[in-house]
């Protein structure tokens, strides 16, 4: 080994070079130019690089589009997830500005794009309440995109710009006439920014949008997902009345229809000529936890707020002021709690401030402290002019109320009942089997069906951080029982002292605190048949009802027993899922092939096989945003450039009488033509046009001329580039007559070499899956107690290996929606839902 020299041995100019290297000057000082620092500090911006973040791009540009509408400007938003993961957001508002920015000297839409904190919402002119507050938004998005693209229309003409990571591609140009106005912007997730995922999910999607429809009532949200062919439109005419409604929709509600009112009052800026709007609706129902939602300018404020505090205060006081009015509670009653007050409550606050103040970057929390007594005035001047003038209703409710109470009481006894008796026994229940570990961060908990898998969790388990506690026989249905009844089930019990955190969001001893959780890890472990998933539900309903906290603060999982054990000569594997199945044939038919190219025999081997298989196979997927047309893929394939695999950005379908051909346009001058040669304008080939023509042989027929944008045409070029870059021939995707590759399966044997034709690449994929099924064992998997400890460990609980599913709450009132359907009383919807879905039901284990 060489020694490190010593300082004093270095030369007189590498110490100076040290030194000049060590100076803190101006030199070191570094402005990020444009969008850099979005690209460099993405957290900062949208929240994180993961999932969260990925959604969060999309309701920026969509709050851009609300804001409209609450300008009184847009009536309708279309928000389309396309088959290659980007997105699309379109709006009938008044289209971002185009002309030149008088300071500036460019396009107002080229200003808003690219440079931060520009925009229309730091002076009221454009807008009196937004929920955008500090111009980040859009360009944030743009930032982070692999491409992103604007079409406005506005002053009777289409103005379209394309940017790059931030980075403008195409400047401003006009690229038609249109009779509309509006907003359209198109992006793809950058892979640079988005390490972990970069895949929309329905849910999320779907629950802003409808919450947001909700809110802004009148206005029309269309959704779209093509990678799924689902579709969702969300318009509400009552708005938050109707929201609540929805959370109500499987629960015995008490009174038929939702409390809701509307109030205003001035802000307390002299500057500002604008008001504080609250609008409030709420419904009591026979279960017993509450949900209210609160939202400030349209932002679900997860922690509440001042609006919320306001709300619950003045919902107390009436509640107690009448009661005691009216002799339904005696002076000498003490008064109903807040959580007595809110026992069944479904309620929605929202409110819309010209200033608001949030704490944290997140908007989680509104802080505005006039927005407290405003809301505190207008619910009790409401609230009590209602109960006056309904006094059926407000005796049903406070009899609610005071049955809460006595609930409250006996489950205050319960509760501490198993405390004590948690104390009592040395603090543990003894079916626990704990691991040695006392730091809850790598402490896991493994809640386990019945004892037999909880015997062969026990054996198999790591004893330094996993702990097992077998559950048997059903777990109580909480959704059905009081709290006091829930605690007198022993096996409850047992999960409660495990877990540490106590339950239920009242105050005082016992209740709810994720701090004390002894596990960051609760892990439900099932089998997969119908007892195993049912008690995963119960064991849900009781961790959702209960211990919620647990879930938000991404401590509950569910653990993913493999679906498949597959068997191929010696080698055995246990498989998770269909689509892992799927890949797993695909990677067995690549084993042992070949590919060779005829036009020159050239043999494709190995991992070039693998990514060409690849990619194939994720262009097949792509390409259904072709099909779904009626285009043929292949011949659309055809029509790429040859030396930039630039593919067509346009569909035209053309169906005269019963003939249909297909046209293909390059890019917008393309589409411009197509516009000027049937004389339209945007506006008109947006939808089909129907006119008559005459045939060669004279007679008249109906012609139907229809153009679609496809949106994945730059991810299909990139995967033609890179299928050329691994040796494959990308000139003709067409089938051909003669052969143009041999798929040779080798069998260990020369002579038992089983050769394929290819006519079209196309068809490698099939034929490789189908290579890949021979000779392969497949057994569906069912029980946990079908394998031994060590098959177990290492297919289900081995943290190196496992798959673990977090739950979380990304649509909460569709959860809870779903929980009180598919375990409360209401027995109609239940059937409805079972009617519904049987057929989507792909294994059924009885």
């Amino acid at each position: 080994m060489s020694e490190e020299k010593e300082p004093e041995n270095l030369t007189q100019e590498a110490i100076a070079a040290q030194a000049a290297k060590d100076v803190y000057d101006s030199s070191k000082i570094q402005k990020l130019e444009g969008l850099e620092g979005v690209r460099k500090r993405p957290d900062m911006y949208i929240g994180d690089t993961n999932e969260r973040g990925l959604h969060h791009c999309v309701f920026e540009i969509v709050d851009n589009s609300i804001d409209e509408a609450l300008a009184g400007y847009c009536s309708q938003v279309t928000v389309n997830i396309h088959n290659d993961g980007s997105c699309s957001i379109e709006d009938d508002g008044r289209g971002i500005p185009v002309d030149i920015h008088p300071k500036y000297q460019i396009p107002a839409l080229e200003l808003v794009m690219t440079n931060l904190h520009a925009g229309g919402k730091f002076g009221k002119g454009a807008y009196q309440v937004s929920g955008g507050l500090h111009g980040v938004g859009a360009k944030c998005v743009n930032a982070v995109s692999e491409w992103f693209e604007v079409e406005v229309r506005r002053d009777h003409k289409v103005h379209k710009m394309e940017f790059s990571r931030g980075i403008t591609t195409q400047k401003m140009k006009v690229i038609g006439e249109t009779k509309r106005t509006g907003t359209r912007i198109a992006f793809s997730p950058d892979p640079e920014i988005f390490l972990t995922t970069r895949e929309f999910k329905f849910e999320i999607l779907g629950k802003r949008l409808r919450e947001l429809a909700f809110l802004n009532p009148g206005i029309k949200i269309l959704f779209n997902d093509e990678r799924v062919n689902k579709s969702e439109t969300f318009l509400f005419k009552d708005g938050i009345a109707e929201y609540v409604t929805f959370l109500n929709e499987n629960k015995n509600i008490i009174h038929p229809e939702p409390i809701s009112f509307h109030g205003e009052a001035p802000t307390p800026n002299p500057d500002l000529d604008a008001n504080i709007v609250v609008d409030i609706a709420f419904q009591y129902n026979d279960g017993y936890s509450d949900q209210i939602y609160a939202y400030a300018n349209s932002i679900h404020n997860i922690e509440g707020g001042t609006h919320l505090s306001g709300f619950r205060t003045a919902l107390t006081r009436v509640i107690n002021a009448y009661a005691k009015a009216n002799n339904i509670l005696k002076d000498k009653d003490p008064n109903l709690s807040g959580d007595d007050a809110r026992e069944g409550l479904t309620a929605v606050i929202s409110v819309k401030v010209p200033e608001p103040r949030f704490e944290g970057q997140t908007k989680t929390k509104l802080s505005n402290g006039e927005v407290d007594g405003i809301v505190q005035k207008i619910t009790g001047e409401e609230l009590k002019y209602y109960f006056e003038t309904n006094p059926q209703v407000a005796k049903k409710l406070i009899d609610k109320c005071l049955n809460a109470a006595r609930a409250r009481e006996a489950a205050r006894k319960a509760r501490e009942t198993v405390r004590k008796g948690a104390l009592s026994s040395g603090g543990l229940p003894g079916k626990l089997a704990d691991c040695s570990s006392k730091d809850p961060s790598i402490s896991e908990l493994y809640i386990v069906e019945g004892d037999s898998a909880g015997g062969s969790a026990k054996q198999g388990r790591d004893r330094a951080t996993q702990a097992i506690l077998p559950l048997r026989g059903k777990l109580l249905n909480v959704e059905k029982a009081r709290l006091d009844k829930v605690l007198g089930n022993n096996e409850i019990r047992a999960l409660i002292t495990a877990v540490g955190t106590g339950i239920g969001d009242h105050e005082g001893d016992g209740a709810f605190d994720v701090a004390k959780a002894r596990y960051h890890k609760v892990i439900i472990m099932t089998d997969a048949d119908v007892d195993g998933a049912h008690i995963r539900t119960l064991l849900l309903t009781f961790l959702f009802r209960q211990m919620k906290g647990l879930i938000e603060a991404g401590y509950v999982y569910i653990a993913q027993p493999p679906l498949y054990k597959i068997k191929r000569k010696r080698r055995e594997q246990y498989v998770d899922n269909d689509g892992q199945l799927n890949r797993i044939l695909l990677e067995l038919g690549s084993e042992d092939v070949n590919l060779v190219r005829l036009r020159d025999n050239r043999d494709l081997a190995g991992e070039a096989v693998d990514l060409l298989v690849e990619c194939m196979s994720r262009l097949d997927m792509i390409g259904r945003g072709v099909t779904r047309y009626g285009c043929d893929f292949a011949s659309y394939l055809d029509q790429h450039i040859a030396e930039t695999y630039e593919l067509p950005r346009y569909i035209v379908r053309i169906r005269t009488g019963n003939d249909e051909e297909f046209q293909f346009l390059k890019d917008d001058d393309e589409r411009s033509a197509f516009h000027a040669k049937f004389d339209l304008t945007e506006a008109d080939a947006s939808d089909t046009i129907q006119r008559e023509v005459v045939t060669d042989d004279g007679m008249k027929v109906q012609q139907r001329i229809s153009l679609h944008e496809i949106f994945e045409s730059t991810e299909m070029s990139k995967l033609l580039r890179e299928l050329a870059e691994a040796g494959m021939d990308v000139t003709k995707f067409s089938r051909t007559e003669e052969a143009r590759y041999h798929l040779i399966e080798n069998k260990g044997d020369e002579k038992k070499e089983n050769i394929i034709e290819l006519h079209s690449i196309i068809e490698l994929v099939d034929n490789i899956r189908t290579i890949g099924r021979r000779g392969l064992q497949i057994q569906r998997y069912k029980g946990l107690g079908e394998m031994n400890p060590k098959q177990l460990y290492e297919t289900t609980m081995d943290p190196n290996t496992r798959r673990l599913l977090k739950v979380d709450i990304a649509d909460a009132a569709v959860a809870d929606g779903i929980f009180s359907m598919l375990m409360g009383e209401d027995v109609p919807s239940r059937r409805a839902f079972i009617e519904d879905n049987a057929l989507n039901v792909s294994h059924l284990d009885v």
